[in-house]
């Protein structure tokens, strides 16, 4: 009775091992495709923000180069950004002196058409 329990815990154990090995390999799998997929977005985001420096060279984009890629087209859109507020308010400004001299203008029109 002892080897009949002890072969059914062997059993038992062979099928847990055989099922962990299965897991083990659908894990690797998994952790193969999505490294793949990480490749190619990583790829595609080079492509899309310096189309020089990646894709037609078939070297591999390293993950410091993207981050290092998305970081300066951030500071640009900021830099952008605050050049285009800049660039608002000196048209405010502007147009601002520009309905004063209009109304300067109208002014002086007045008394022109007065003194005639």
């Amino acid at each position: 009775q002892a080897e009949e329990e002890l072969k059914a815990a062997w059993s038992q154990q062979a099928g847990q091992l055989r099922a962990l090995g299965r897991r083990e390999r659908l894990l690797r799998s998994e952790v193969q495709r999505v490294g793949e997929q990480l490749e190619s977005f990583k790829t595609r985001v080079m492509q899309v923000c310096c189309p020089s420096a990646a894709g037609s060279t078939g070297n591999s984009v390293t993950e410091q180069q993207v981050i290092d890629r998305v970081r300066q087209i951030s500071d640009e859109s900021q830099q952008s950004h605050e050049r285009e507020k800049s660039l608002q308010k000196e048209l405010s400004s502007r147009l601002a002196q520009e309905k004063e001299v209009s109304a300067n203008i109208e002014v002086f029109k007045k008394s022109l058409q007065k003194l005639q």
